[in-house]
């Protein structure tokens, strides 16, 4: 078997089975094995019950003393069983199982897991898995992988089909990587890892595993943008601009003054445009730093040379949002440019009035998402490129749309703060601009790390800014409740608050809902009708609303500090106080000394630093740290190390072999040319 063949020809897997595994993504033997676990379940020995913390899973033993009646309700039945163990009585009690009333002898003897709620003297066990004291033994200590699932997919399933791949050597695993990086690294071999990944003896080995896993991903990357900067480091300026009187007028005619950091950076900016070579520059800067004014210049200064400019965002609201205040800015200050709107959602009557437009030059600003790289939208004289949020667009939706003009001008926009030593890796392709001086009209926010005490004076804070006529965000880990983690999660939060304050118009947004759906929540709340959004972090990029000033982050423990910092961003974008809650409910001394480091600070790049510094193994296969580039694994300030060693690498390899054509890199080279870069961002 090949890597690239149908998980069909997997014994136990025929066309029926194929259709869950198809649902989350897997079709071949490959993207089987690149499912990863997303954590571990390791087996503890059984505790007596006097060593037992309230909401925490513990395996118990016990002897079943008496079985309840099946007592029945509207949606479900309930039954329950009283259960001696080591040092007192528990109850357990199971929902829609009735064959256990039979099952369930008094006298019999079973180890029991699952969470413990204790209630004064009264401890419970809800829903508790239970086993022989044998099947037990067998279980204990091992690392059991759990897998993200869908309906109709068991984690049982998605083991069996992998370790049939693994252990009877069906399929070859060839190493890319020379031997002496193996060594220089001590880095296992890709079949190791790929089996230790899923089937781990020990932490340590499933951390080797993963360290191994993720300098694949790194090295891949880098090596792939590497290369993508050489091949257009020498482009000649095919768009060469001048500068206008257009921009000097709006930046003097501006109700603020730029700061000395964003004028610093249009200078880079104009420079480049004007200069012998192609730009390729990333702006990086705060939420609130003033990138977009900076961005909007160098589309006004591409119109008026007679070129046109495009600015790609991530989601339809946003470009609504940034076209009105295009169209405004140029309607206010007299520029005759034409900007044009091009999303997904519109009519196809607009659509085709807009690609018109765009073909025949009547319009020299594009705003839109990801309908400006359809093959049907043609360009007259692409002369600018601009992405919004670098990390939501693969370099390869990028170098699509760059593709779309001669040789156009790439400017990137980010408000990720990335320590400069990680940037230059992970920005490799790019020159790099800071803008790092807030302007002297914003309002810094105000912060607070608080436990779960707090949160009824949050709700009465919320309640307040409302009847003030602003807006919150409230942003939960999960989209629905899980058996596996304590977290809050939106759906059920949603309904909660709404109870709570029944004043308030309150909806929810999460990534599984349709785009279409997700539009119409955020255009409402952007809007107004909706005063309080019950979110995930499907909010951190993509969408603009001055009158929100309060959020609250729940779990915030489980999120990296420039996640949170992210998350944060999406307030304090008025006149108005802004306010940002982390709700921690978990973690010792040290959680609290990393999100205290939020509540001291809002320089994003002052906090990525402490993230770097702060962060210890942290939570592997839990929820993403960083939220930056969405690697399978990597996390680059987790994985900061890492990311180092591979970035070496690649510049040694390409030092030796520019173009990597020596044998021992032949596999790295098509693997580099072959993987899809923007299937990692």
């Amino acid at each position: 078997m090949e890597l690239q063949d149908s998980i069909i020809k997997l014994k136990g897997i025929g066309e029926k089975t194929a259709v869950p595994f198809a649902k989350v993504g897997i079709h071949t033997i490959g993207e089987l094995l690149a499912y990863y676990p997303r954590t571990y379940e390791t087996y503890e020995e059984p505790v007596e019950l006097s060593r037992i913390e309230n909401g925490k899973k513990y395996a118990v033993q016990g002897v079943i003393l008496s079985v309840s009646a099946v007592k029945r309700y509207a949606r479900y039945q309930v039954f329950t069983a009283q259960i001696r163990a080591e040092g007192g009585e528990f109850q357990g009690t199971w929902f829609n199982m009735p064959f256990l009333r039979n099952y369930f002898q008094r006298g019999a003897q079973y180890i029991f897991r699952g969470i413990v709620n204790i209630r004064g003297a009264q401890y419970r066990m809800e829903q508790p898995e239970f086993y022989t004291s044998g099947d037990y033994e067998r279980l204990l200590h091992v690392m059991h992988p759990k897998y993200p699932l869908t309906s109709g997919l068991t984690g049982k399933m998605v083991a069996k089909a992998v370790r049939q791949v693994l252990e009877n050597n069906a399929v070859k695993v060839e190493e890319y990587l020379p031997a002496e990086i193996l060594e220089q690294y001590a880095l296992k071999t890709k079949r190791e890892a790929l089996s230790q990944i899923h089937f781990p003896a020990s932490e340590k080995e499933m951390q080797a595993a993963r360290d191994r896993l993720v300098f694949d991903e790194f090295l891949l990357f880098i090596l792939g943008i590497r290369r993508l900067k050489e091949s257009r480091e020498m482009l000649l300026n095919e768009a060469r601009m001048m500068e206008v009187a257009e921009t000097k007028r709006l930046i003097e005619a501006l109700p603020y003054r730029l700061t000395n950091a964003q004028q610093k950076v249009w200078r880079e900016i104009a420079a480049d445009m004007t200069g012998d070579h192609v730009m390729s520059r990333l702006i990086q800067g705060d939420v609130g730093a003033g990138k977009t004014i900076l961005a909007v210049l160098a589309l006004i200064m591409t119109g008026c040379n007679g070129y046109q400019g495009a600015l790609m965002v991530p989601t339809e609201v946003l470009a609504k949002q940034h076209f009105q205040s295009v169209q405004e800015l140029l309607t206010r200050h007299q520029i005759s440019l034409k900007p044009v709107l091009l999303t997904g959602s519109m009519s196809a009557k607009e659509k085709r009035a807009a690609r018109e437009e765009i073909a025949g030059g009547a319009a020299q600003i594009i705003i839109g998402t990801h309908a400006l790289i359809r093959e049907q939208v043609t360009y007259c004289r692409l002369g600018l490129v601009v992405t919004d949020e670098q990390h939501r667009f693969g370099v390869r939706q990028r170098e699509t749309l760059a593709n779309k003009g001669l040789h156009p001008h790439v400017l990137v926009m980010s408000a990720t703060p990335i320590p400069r030593t990680l940037a230059i890796i992970v920005y490799g392709d790019l020159d790099i601009s800071v803008v790092n001086e807030m302007p002297a009209d914003r309002l810094p926010i105000k912060n607070c790390v608080v436990d779960e005490s707090y949160r009824p004076s949050a709700y009465r804070f919320m309640e307040k800014e409302t009847s003030l006529g602003h807006q919150v965000y409230i942003i939960c880990p999960m989209v629905e409740e899980s058996d596996e983690m304590e977290l809050e999660n939106v759906m059920d939060y949603t309904q909660k608050l709404r109870k709570l304050l029944p004043n308030c118009q309150i909806a929810c947004l999460h990534g599984r809902m349709k785009a279409k759906e997700k539009n119409e929540i955020m255009e409402r709340f952007s809007e107004g009708s909706i005063q309080i959004l019950v979110s995930t972090t499907v909010i951190e990029v993509g969408i603009n609303v001055p009158n929100a000033t309060v959020m609250m982050v729940e779990n915030a423990e489980r999120f990296g500090l420039a996640q949170l910092h992210q998350l944060r961003g999406r307030v304090g974008r008025g006149r108005e106080q802004s306010y940002c809650i982390f709700m921690s409910s978990g973690g010792g001394k040290e959680t609290r000394k990393r999100l205290e480091v939020l509540n001291k600070s809002n320089d994003g790049f002052y906090i990525a630093s402490e993230d770097l510094r702060l962060r210890g193994p942290g939570d592997l296969f839990g929820l993403r740290q960083s939220g930056i580039l969405e690697f399978r694994l990597g996390d680059i300030f987790q994985d900061a190390k890492v990311l180092q060693q591979a970035s070496e690498t690649a510049n040694r390899i390409l030092e030796e072999d520019p173009n990597l054509e020596l044998p021992k890199h032949q596999m790295l080279k098509n693997m580099s040319e072959n993987e899809r870069i923007d299937s990692v961002l």
